[in-house]
């Protein structure tokens, strides 16, 4: 289940290539969570899955939705838009197993040295990262840089909080809770934008991958493997996204993958090793 979570997660960015530059990005999401509440919602009635019965829980699972799904997707996608590459917006959210365990471990009272030397570590990987994107001028802009930090913010928040909140039910009623959510969050903000939809054979391809592999597939895993496992855990698999992003991303569009990218990569990973790696036990 991990692998296949990292597979199709890493995909997200991809799409986010092929359907930006023929929708904006609330208009695409709104029309995402729309289709794909309608592909759930019969998929409740003919498996008769009850809806959660604590009106608490649809609130958390409502917080949920609009951060995992209408502020995180749509930071990423607004980043996208802007210019910002696939690989470089991957590995800005990529930092979110660094924020989660140090989230965690703070609240024990406590940050290791070590740990603080992995969160060093991971941000100065990412600014290897950008200072070679900024050469260019083009990819990396306030704005941009504002919204992939605003979608790393959101599924680090929202990732704690369902771990904290959401109890234990049906990951499809669930979903559809935090899509209805989101639906309603992106609907003003995509009634703002002035661009248009350009329905042709990309966007057509990208909103059915978007629906029925990275919602139905990937946003389900996502939440059965908080649901099932300890939230560093889980969000440490963020970290195989970046670099498979980056490999699809210069295999699709030809993005650049020079040494200190490469470099910045792996200083990146030994950040988030150090901050997510358990302490030794002494026998």
């Amino acid at each position: 289940m991990p692998i296949v979570f990292v597979g199709i997660w890493s995909t997200g960015f991809i799409v986010a290539r092929f359907g930006m530059p023929h929708s904006p990005p609330f208009a695409f999401l709104w029309l995402r969570f729309a289709f794909s509440i309608l592909c759930f919602l019969p998929w409740i009635f003919l498996a008769k899955v009850p809806w959660p019965s604590d009106k608490r829980q649809w609130l958390h699972l409502a917080v949920t939705g609009i951060f995992l799904q209408a502020g995180y997707l749509g930071g990423v996608w607004s980043a996208v838009k802007g210019g910002m590459g696939s690989g470089l917006s991957a590995l800005v959210v990529g930092l979110q197993p660094v924020l989660t365990a140090i989230w965690l471990s703070s609240q024990g009272g406590h940050v290791t040295r070590r740990q603080w030397q992995g969160l060093l570590l991971g941000f100065v990987g990412l600014s290897m990262v950008v200072s070679h994107k900024l050469e260019g001028g083009i990819e990396v802009t306030p704005f941009s840089l504002s919204m992939a930090f605003m979608a790393l913010a959101s599924i680090t928040i929202g990732t704690l909080y369902q771990k904290q909140f959401v109890k234990p039910c049906d990951v499809r009623t669930a979903s559809s809770v935090q899509l209805i959510a989101a639906w309603v969050v992106t609907l003003p903000l995509a009634m703002m934008e002035t661009e248009s939809i350009q329905w042709n054979h990309q966007m057509l391809y990208a909103m059915t991958w978007s629906v029925l592999c990275l919602t139905l597939g990937g946003s389900s895993l996502f939440y059965i493997l908080i649901q099932r496992g300890a939230a560093a855990s889980v969000t440490s698999l963020m970290y195989l996204v970046p670099p498979t992003t980056a490999v699809l991303a210069l295999v699709l569009f030809g993005e650049t993958m020079t040494f200190v990218t490469l470099l910045g990569i792996l200083v990146t990973a030994l950040g988030v090793s150090l901050v997510v790696r358990p302490p030794k036990i002494d026998s």
